[in-house]
């Protein structure tokens, strides 16, 4: 990491006294890590048989899968405002990078309504919320904050009134035809809440991805931006001029203090990623900032003693490889998915299914052989991505 001379404090993405730092091969390590992951939960050959850890929590709680999609979005902020930095200070206008996020907003929601809705596109039936969508609302309503607030206490008190609002929306706001949160109706009933109930004003049954709510629902995404903010705060961490020793060790305490804080916070607004409630937010963000911290130590500090200044990624390459074409990556498992689903060996047998039952009659335990499944479906995913790689064609929407 640079260490020229630079003030301790954010004043705005260009300031010229911040330190620029080089490209953390441990941003692109963490984010291909949890593309590999995300593909791997997401293409069990068997749900009912998957290990645990391998599965979603079925409502409050929390499992490692439920880290996925907060990780990335953490990594959004942070890779957003090194990006932005960067195009400031090479003299790119303010104007220019908002047209830029906007264009690059409506791709990644158009390429969700692909993924959602490949090969056959019923408008009856689409899925207008997802992961792009989300993604892609996050990142642009970030961008603006960056784009429009000068310092750092902004942008923490932005992601605190994200947080805060949301607790209060569900905590103490009737919801029609249930009542009270916490008085009439369970708090974080799975249809008596107030996200599930707009979900439902908003689209009919078809169009959610649970039918009486959407994990990616409208009001949910507002904690979600705050996920996003951690990062984004990251990233202007990892620009003062700490050493980079000082800015690992920084993200680590920020971590844990998150997840202290969202464990408290759990205590009376659980942890719940179907609903991205604060308490969730705080911990898989932090969980989040203490797996990033770990990999700057891995990687990138280092990276910077002179022994290890050449040093190969090696077995980490992988995980480089979905980490450089994340949304690429995503996309062509999402659409594979599909593509297993729909290709039929018998009239009732697809593709997908019959590759893992020639796995499971060779290992009989159903969990394992759904692994190995997995396994083979992330790797089969790994090769185009790959290719790109070789070619150094780095897809960004």
């Amino acid at each position: 990491m640079s260490a020229t001379p630079a003030a301790r404090t954010y004043s705005a993405p260009a300031d010229p006294t911040l330190s620029k730092p080089s490209r953390l091969l441990s941003l692109d390590l963490l984010r291909g890590a949890t593309i590999a992951f995300m593909i791997l939960v997401n293409s069990p050959g068997d749900d009912a048989h998957a290990y645990w850890p391998l599965k979603h929590a079925v409502w409050n709680g929390f499992t490692p899968t439920d880290l996925v999609f907060p990780t990335f979005l953490l990594l959004v902020g942070v890779s957003l405002v090194l990006s932005t930095a960067s195009r400031l200070a090479a003299g790119v206008s303010r104007r220019s990078i908002f047209l830029h996020a906007l264009r690059r907003t409506i791709l990644l929601f158009l390429f969700g309504l692909l993924v959602n809705s490949f090969p056959f596109f019923h408008l009856a039936t689409m899925r207008f919320y997802g992961v792009l969508p989300r993604i892609a609302i996050c990142y642009f309503v970030a961008t603006v904050i960056v784009l429009l607030t000068r310092d750092w206490r902004s942008k923490a008190a932005i992601a605190v009134l994200c947080l805060i609002t949301y607790w209060v929306l569900m905590r103490y706001v009737r919801v029609p035809g249930y009542g009270l949160p916490g008085h009439d109706v369970p708090l974080l009933d799975p249809n008596g809440n107030l996200t599930a109930w707009i979900d439902r004003q908003l689209f009919t049954a078809p169009h959610l991805y649970e039918r009486t709510r959407d994990p990616e629902g409208l009001l949910s995404t507002l904690p979600a931006i705050g996920t996003v903010q951690m990062g984004v705060l990251t990233g202007i961490w990892i620009r003062t001029a700490h050493t980079l020793q000082q800015k690992a060790r920084g993200i680590a305490i920020a971590g844990l203090s998150c997840v202290l804080l969202g464990g408290l916070w759990n205590l009376s607004f659980p942890i719940n990623k179907k609903l991205w409630t604060s308490s969730f937010v705080l911990f898989a963000g932090g969980l989040t900032l203490l797996l990033f911290a770990l990999s700057i130590w891995i990687i990138d500090v280092r990276r910077k003693d002179e022994h290890d200044a050449h040093r190969s990624p090696g077995l980490l390459i992988p995980f480089f490889v979905f980490g450089t074409n994340a949304i690429t990556a995503y996309v062509i498992s999402e659409l594979l998915s599909t593509v297993f689903d729909l290709i039929l060996i018998h009239p009732k047998l697809s593709l997908g299914r019959w590759i893992f039952n020639n796995i499971h009659a060779v290992i009989s335990d159903a969990a394992f052989a759904s692994l190995i499944y997995s396994l083979f479906y992330v790797a089969l995913c790994w090769i185009p991505v790959y290719v790109l790689y070789r070619k150094r064609i780095f897809l960004k929407v």
